[in-house]
This record gives structure tokens, sequence and C-alpha cells, in this order.
């Protein structure tokens, strides 16, 4: 009796950890191979729409907006410009009430020329033209005016429409910079805001983007990018369960590592698996689905997928947190 007793203790002893063991499988470990049906982060509150990733997913519809929602033909001016300091970004310019302005990667500058209409310029509203006054220390003659399809008239900073993005509720949120990977808020000279790295400091290693988003791609289709539009990639050598990393020295200086992002600025990025590694070179390192993620060097500007590929060991990364190895 007494051995029967012990067999069926033991029995359960096993299963319990058999629970465990695969509870924590689950959360980082799942398999790369095969697309899961995670949730995105933030995908409560989306609503995308056809040609949505040109400006962002989230039409902001039914949402207060503290610089307004004011529709094209109602745009409000932006009075005395202003330059902000901004921690990741380095002198933005902004409107007389501190928000945030930005430029549309879609526009062009020569000739100035808006291509956000409709459901666009809602979640991005538009700057009027009109009594726009140049922030001190900036050149004046950046500024101008564009017609839109509506007649009405647009403000421009270096030949660039400028807008203000619905999701800023209050005076120096960024919150617009890099939707997309196409969507940049404005230094003082018209071109996109970004602080110059300090020279002392490894390429890139650790450096914060503030956001990840999902951009698209001709050729890659949708895939993660950092909150400068820089295309976000994975290592083949590294491993999710344990969630290590085997890129280091050199390699980091070539594949600086993406500082951790608040799971609130992921937009359309899956939450499975959505953790931040400590390496130990001392670094934290984000990581989608358990796998740690990384920028390359070899890219110089928003869109760049020279990464792509590299070695047969570096690929672009999926919403999902899959490799794209589509060349």
């Amino acid at each position: 009796m007494g051995e029967i007793k012990m067999g069926i203790k033991r029995g359960t002893t096993l299963a319990a950890v058999a629970v465990v063991v695969a509870l924590t499988a689950t959360a980082c470990g799942g398999d790369d191979t095969k697309a899961g049906a995670a949730k995105p982060a933030g995908a409560a509150s989306q609503a995308p729409a056809s040609g949505a990733g040109d400006y962002g997913s989230d039409y902001g519809a039914g949402s207060a907006a503290g610089a307004g929602t004011a529709s094209e033909s109602g745009a409000k001016a932006a009075g005395q410009l202003a330059i902000a300091q901004n921690e990741q970004l380095g002198p933005v310019l902004a409107d007389s009430a501190g928000f945030t302005l930005y430029r549309f990667d879609k526009d062009t500058a020569k000739p100035p020329k808006s291509n956000c209409e409709g459901d666009c310029a809602k979640t991005w509203p538009v700057v009027a033209a009109g009594d726009a006054t140049a922030a001190a220390g900036m050149d004046p003659a950046l500024l101008g005016e564009v017609v839109r399809a509506d007649g009405s008239k647009q403000l421009t900073v270096a030949g660039w429409p400028v807008y203000r993005y619905s999701k800023d509720t209050k005076a120096g949120e960024t919150n617009g910079q890099g939707v997309g990977g196409t969507w940049f808020a404005f230094a003082p000279d018209g071109k996109k805001a970004a602080k110059a790295a300090a020279p002392a400091a490894p390429a890139g290693a650790g450096q914060a983007s503030g956001a990840l988003t999902v951009a698209k791609d001709p050729k890659l289709g949708d895939h993660i990018v950092d909150g400068n539009g820089m295309t976000v990639y994975r290592f083949k050598k590294d491993t999710a369960w344990p969630m290590a990393s085997n890129c280091t020295g050199d390699c980091v200086a070539k594949w600086p590592v993406v500082a951790p992002v608040d799971k609130a600025n992921a937009k359309g990025i899956v939450e499975k698996g959505y953790s931040v590694l400590d390496r130990p070179d001392g670094m934290k390192q984000q990581a989608i689905d358990c796998w740690p993620v990384y920028t390359f060097t070899g890219d110089k500007k928003p869109g760049d997928i020279n990464g792509q590929g590299v070695g047969g060991t570096w690929y672009a990364v999926s919403p999902d947190g899959k490799l794209i190895t589509t060349s």
C-alpha cells in the first residue's frame, strides 16, 4: 500500500513539473518557423485601412488630441515657432503652443507638395500658412507655403509641408516620430530631427530609438523599424530559449543593439516574448518574441536594408518577430 501511495505522489509531482516547464517554454521559446496568432502590441486601439502604412495605421478616430483635430480646410496656424530640446532627438521645431511639428517622407519639397489627404490629414492635421514666425536662431527664409488640393494653404519649412500629430496630447510629446518609417519631427533647418551621437561612444551601441513600428518595403513587405525609421534585424546565431545574444565585441560595434522600448511605443509589434535581455556587457537589449534585435551601421538612412542576408545570418524582422528571409 505504501508503494502505491509513493507512486501516486511521484506521478503527481512529475506532472506538476511538466506543467511549469510547458508554461515557461510558452513565454520564451516558441517555434520560430511557425507563424503564431499572437496579438500585436497596441492592436486593440488600431484600425488599419488600405494604404494606412504610408502614414500610420491609427487614424485617431473619436479620440481627443491636444494638437487639435482640425480638418484640412480648418487647419490651425503655427504662430510663433519655437525650438524645443528633446532628449532623444535633439532640437525639434514646435508651434506656439509647444506641440511638435512633423514632415512626411511621401511629400516633396522641390516642388512643395502634400500627399497626405483624407484620413491621413485627420491623423496628421495640417498646419495652416499665414501667421507663422520663425523661431529664434532659425532662418526665416525657410518658411513658405503650399496650396493643397482643397485650395487651402499649408505652412512649409525648407519646402516640406508641416503637420501636427493627433496622438500628441500635450506640448513636448514626439509620439509621431518614426511612425510608419515615414513621419519625422522637424529639425530647425527643415531636416529630420536626429540627435548627433557622442563621438566617444561606439557607433549606435545601446542608443534608444524611443519607439518601434512597422514599415513596408517592396522586397521585404512589412518589417520592424526603430523610432528613427532604421531597419531592425535578428542574428541567426542568437537563441530565444534560453534567450541569449551571440553578438559581442566587434560584432556589436557593427550591429548596435536596440535599446529597450516601452511596450506602449511598440506599434503593431507582437506582444508574446516582448522582453528585455540583460547582456553580459552590461547593456540592456530589446527582444521580440524572445529574440534579441539590432540595427546595422551599414544602413545610412531610413528605409535602407543593407543588412538583409549579410553572412547568411542577419535578417530583417517581421511584426510577429520572425525572420524575413526574402532578399
